[in-house]
């Protein structure tokens, strides 16, 4: 990976992990808050999004177009998911198992549906992702017994956050690489479908959007701004390596959620969560080197 890449992925992760600690702190309506940062986020990238890629909008096909309603619908999902695992657990549980599931299912899929060989490095990935999430659920403590329901909430939706993770990342990472969309135009016009797509919603419930829009406006607009710059920073990323080198250098991500979320939020087993946080980067680490 070049340095640029690196440096824009790093500073995504950083990124990435400041504005899940925004949103687990919000609290606000899932559909609601999803509507307004999709919105949000829509409209603040309409004036650079059409100087810079105005022009190509009318030379989309088919493919671009299917890929972005497909994307709005995966983004969508995936952040209703999200926020329903931060009411149910921690950050520190449920985002690092989140970024953590997602490779771990697509490398088991691969090797037992599409029949591909186990190398040594995806074996050690996926024994290392296993580890990482027993360590942060944990650890010990749970042969003997000592199981929270939080605990099992967080990782339950965590997992599930993994999956929709996978999903958009193929699909998007497809769009701006294959299909040749540039990443800002993708993201916003993605931004702009997830808004569309919760309209009727977000229209029903009239009343916690104007409660959440007079409590909650600075967390929303806060994650509205910092989303789109973390996504469309790799994005770019996957313009000048390969996914599956850009994906797991995300993964940087995880130890800043876990220290945020034991620290900030006073989650507490700071070491413990940051261990298991730690063997999950690598183990992804692994399987993509295994590729």
């Amino acid at each position: 990976m070049s340095p640029t890449a690196l440096a824009l992925v790093l500073v995504a992760a950083v990124v990435h992990a400041s504005w899940n600690l925004v949103l687990k702190r919000a609290q606000s309506d899932a559909v609601c808050t999803a509507w307004a940062v999709a919105a949000g986020g829509a409209l603040l990238l309409t004036p650079l999004a059409l100087v810079l890629h105005g022009s190509a909008i009318s030379g989309l096909g088919g493919l671009q177009w299917t890929a972005v309603a497909v994307s709005g619908v995966l983004h969508v999902v995936y952040f209703l998911v999200l926020q329903a695992g931060y009411r149910a657990g921690d950050l520190s549980i449920v985002y690092p198992v989140a970024r953590g599931v997602g490779p771990l299912v697509s490398a088991l899929a691969a090797i037992v549906l599409l029949e591909e060989a186990a190398t040594t490095a995806s074996i050690a990935g996926l024994c290392l992702i296993v580890a990482g999430t027993f360590t942060i659920a944990g650890g010990a403590s749970i042969l003997r017994g000592q199981w929270s329901g939080r605990t099992g909430a967080g990782l339950g939706w965590g997992a599930l956050t993994g999956v929709f993770i996978a999903a958009y990342t193929v699909t998007d990472g497809w769009a701006v690489k294959a299909l040749g969309v540039a990443p800002l135009l993708f993201y916003w016009l993605s931004d702009a479908s997830r808004a569309v797509i919760l309209a009727p919603w977000a229209v029903r419930r009239r009343a916690a959007m104007r409660a959440m829009l007079g409590r909650d406006w600075r967390p929303v607009l806060a994650v509205a701004v910092l989303s789109p710059i973390s996504y469309i920073l790799v994005l770019e990323a996957m313009t000048l390596a390969p996914i599956s080198h850009v994906a797991p250098a995300r993964e940087v991500s995880m130890l800043i959620a876990a220290f945020l979320g034991a620290r900030v939020l006073s989650e507490g087993e700071l070491w413990r969560r940051l261990a298991g946080a730690s063997l999950i980067a690598a183990g992804v680490a692994c399987l993509a080197l295994s590729g």
